[in-house]
Formats: C-alpha cells, structure tokens, sequence
C-alpha cells in the first residue's frame, strides 16, 4: 500500500487548432498527390540505386585503391629519403664533423693559445710603452702651449676692458636715447590717426547705419516676407491639386486591383504551391518505402543465388584447404624467416661493437700521438706543489700527563 501521496499530473495541453481547410485545397490536394507520386517514385527508385551504388563503389574500390596509392607514394618517395638520411647522410655529416674537429678547431684552439695570446699580450706591452712615451712628450709640449695661451687670453681681456667696454656703453646710450625720440614721435602720429578717423569715418558710418540703412532693411524684409507667404501658399495649393488627382487617378484604381484581383490570385498559387511541396515530400517519403521494399527484396534475392554458395563454398571448401596452408607451410616458412632475421641482427650488432671498439682505440692513439708532440715541443707541464692546511692548527687538549706552566715543564 503507497502511503505516499502522488504528485499531481500536471494539465494536458490542449492540442493546437488547425486552421479550416477551405474547397479548393480539397479540391486540389487528391490529383496533385496522384500525379506527384507517379512522377516521383522512379526519380527516388533511381536515386536509391546511385546511393546504393555510390557506397558500394566507395568501399570496395575507392578506399582501397586510396589505400594502395598511399603505401605506394610512400615506399616510392618517403621510405628512400628515410633511408638515405638515416643511414647516408647522418653518417656521413658525422664523420665530416669529427674529421673538421680533428683538422681545423683543434689546430685553430692551438695556435690561439699557444701562438696568437702570447703575440697579443706581447703587442699590448708594447703599445703600453710607447703611449706612455708619447703622453710624456704631450705633457711638455703642452705646457708651453698653455703658458702662450694664457698670454694671449691676457691682452685679449685688457683690450675688452680699456676699449671694446666704453664704446659698447656710448652705443647702448644713443640708441636708448634714439628709442625714446622715435616712441614719442610715434605715440603722436598715433592719437592724431586715430582722432582723424574717428570723426571722420566712425561716426558717419555709424549714422548712416542707424538712420538710414536699419529702416531699408527692415523694409526689404518686410516685403521679401510678404512674398514669401505668397509662394508657399501657391505651392501648397498646387501641391494638394497633384496629390488628390494622383490619388483618385492613381492610387484607387492600383489599390482596387490589388485587393480584389492580385489577392485573391496571390492566396489561391500560396494553396497551389503549399498543396505541391506537401505531395513532393509525402510522394518522396512513400517513394522511399517503396525503393526500400525492392531493395530488401533484391537484396534477399542476390543473398540467396550469390552470397550463400560464397560462403558455404569458403566455410566447407577453403577454409581447411588454408589452415592446412598455415600449418604445413606458412609457419615454417616464418620460423625460418625469423632464424635468419635474428642471425643477420646478431652479426650488424657484432660488426658495430667492432667497429665503435676500433674507433676508441684510434682516438686513444690520436690523444696519445697529441700529448707526446706537446710534451716534444714544450716540455713537462709544471707539476703543482701540495699545500698544507690553511686553518690554524689549534692547541692540544689537557691531559694528566701533561703541563701548562713553566714550573711544570720537563
């Protein structure tokens, strides 16, 4: 018994209102779907084939053959270049790189150690000498210059004082007296100018436009007002005379027929085209069972006459005939491959130990070669002597054998 009170359904919605069918879409829905679906059926029978085809064609050729030219491109252009780089040039760059290791960098760090940091430390010296020579030879020379110097700069002050000073301050004073005649002469010319042409051009312009030009103008635009008004009002009355007859002419009679011809032809081709495109895709959908069916039944046709005997002929017939193929042949045969893959591995791995092992001793006998020519030309290196402890060596600790004063002392 469920004590438990059930949550309450929530309200059913109410189903959609479908708008009345009117006559003519009854009229015109039956034929159209007749006519569509006689039309459309073997236009969806033909188009399931290329599907059909079309898939079959892509995987079991297409993807295939895809396949195939891609292992081809592969081992035609890929593979080659992996191989000549891997076990080519890798090599060869690696050779060529211990051998100019061998031949320039190694010469090059001798001869800049042993030859160039002498020469260089030797030429600095040298520079260092002669420069302090010549800064010895500029300092005495300069002090010559300076004293000469000093002379000349003296005459040249005393000349500056006694001479230039005076008349500089008789320029200055002229010209300050100058400037004051020409200010005042200026400051004349000046309010003469200005009182001229302000009794003789200001104040009749100012006249002239308050008494004569203010009422002329207010006059003008008076009149140019007045006319004005008169334009707009024959233009507005001109314009409602063009739109009343365009409307009555016009506007009505395009109205008219667009509301009770082109509307009503315009609804009935939107019923005819809607009616179409509903029978195109319910012909189209009921066209796709039908091609379906046939295909099924093609399918289950072809299965029996071809796919079957296939497969009993490959279950009965060739599936013992390979595992006895597998058994008797293709796997000794791989044991036999693998033998000679692992032994043709053992000896690559043999020879490159050799050869690694040939190459430590060549270059332990170069290092060899190397030192003993350095030892010829510049002899022993020096050998470093052992330095002791460079802590201080702390006092012994205090014992009952021992004595710390002079009285105690052996």
């Amino acid at each position: 018994m469920n004590l438990e009170k059930s949550p309450a359904e929530p309200p059913a919605e109410p189903p959609a209102r479908q708008s009345p069918e009117g006559c003519l879409t009854v009229a015109v829905r039956v034929p159209v779907r007749i006519v569509v679906l006689v039309l459309v059926v073997p236009v969806r029978m033909v188009w399931d084939a290329l599907v059909v085809g079309g898939r079959l064609l892509k995987d079991a050729v297409l993807r295939p053959l895809g396949r195939a030219l891609l292992w081809v491109g592969q081992a035609v252009f890929v593979w080659p270049w992996v191989a000549l780089w891997r076990y080519v040039v890798v090599p060869v760059a690696t050779g060529i790189a211990w051998l100019g290791n061998v031949v320039l960098v190694v010469p090059a760090v001798w001869v800049y150690q042993r030859v160039l940091t002498p020469v260089g430390h030797g030429i600095a010296w040298a520079a260092e000498v002669l420069w302090a020579g010549v800064a010895w030879v500029a300092r005495g020379v300069g002090g010559g210059v300076v004293r000469v110097c000093r002379g000349i700069g003296a005459g040249l002050g005393w000349v500056y004082a006694r001479l230039l000073t005076p008349v500089g301050h008789g320029i200055a004073w002229l010209v300050r007296v100058t400037g004051l005649v020409l200010a005042a002469l200026g400051v004349g010319v000046y309010t003469a100018v200005s009182w001229l042409v302000r009794y003789l051009l200001v104040v009749p312009a100012v006249w002239a436009y308050r008494y004569v030009l203010t009422p002329v103008g207010h006059g003008i635009a008076w009149v140019a007002g007045g006319v004005v008004w008169l334009v707009r009002m024959l233009l507005t009355g001109v314009w409602l005379a063009l739109y009343w007859t365009g409307r009555v002419l016009v506007v009505w009679p395009v109205l008219a027929l667009w509301r009770w011809v082109l509307a009503p032809i315009g609804r009935a081709l939107v019923v005819v085209g809607r009616e179409i495109g509903d029978a195109l895709g319910h012909a189209w959908r009921v066209a796709g069972r039908v091609s379906r069916a046939v295909g099924r039944a093609l399918g289950t046709l072809f299965r029996w006459v071809f796919v079957e005997p296939v497969r009993w002929v490959y279950r009965t017939v060739l599936t013992p005939v390979g595992h006895v193929v597998r058994d008797v042949v293709w796997r000794p045969a791989v044991e036999a491959a693998r033998g000679v893959g692992r032994a043709v591995r053992q000896a690559l791995v043999s020879a490159r130990a050799s050869v690694r092992q040939a190459l430590a001793s060549a270059r332990a006998s170069v290092r060899q070669v190397r030192a003993d020519v350095r030892r010829m030309l510049f002899g022993e290196p020096e050998q470093r002597q052992p330095v002791g402890p460079r802590e201080p060596v702390g006092r012994e600790a205090r014992t009952l054998g021992s004595s710390t004063t002079a009285l105690t002392k052996d």
